[in-house]
């Protein structure tokens, strides 16, 4: 008797569904979508970052860059 494998099947079907991504209907691909929102995410990381002193000071941002509280520390 031989043991078949489930992870091959699902790595066909998985090829198969990233191969036939079809461009939609007003021409924008998936895959070009998701990078966008992806660099998006990234750029407002980077500026928030960036800026973060500015933000504290207007209230927007909580004061988490203090550090770990002492008590979750080991002893």
């Amino acid at each position: 008797m031989q043991i078949q494998s489930k992870a091959l099947p699902q790595s066909f079907s998985l090829r198969r569904s990233i191969q036939g991504f079809a461009p939609a209907s007003d021409g924008s691909h998936p895959m070009l979508v998701v990078t966008v929102v992806v660099l998006l995410a990234l750029l407002a990381i980077v500026q928030i970052d960036l800026h973060s002193a500015q933000l504290q000071a207007m209230g927007l941002l909580g004061q988490a860059a203090t550090g770990i509280d002492p008590v979750f520390l080991s002893p």
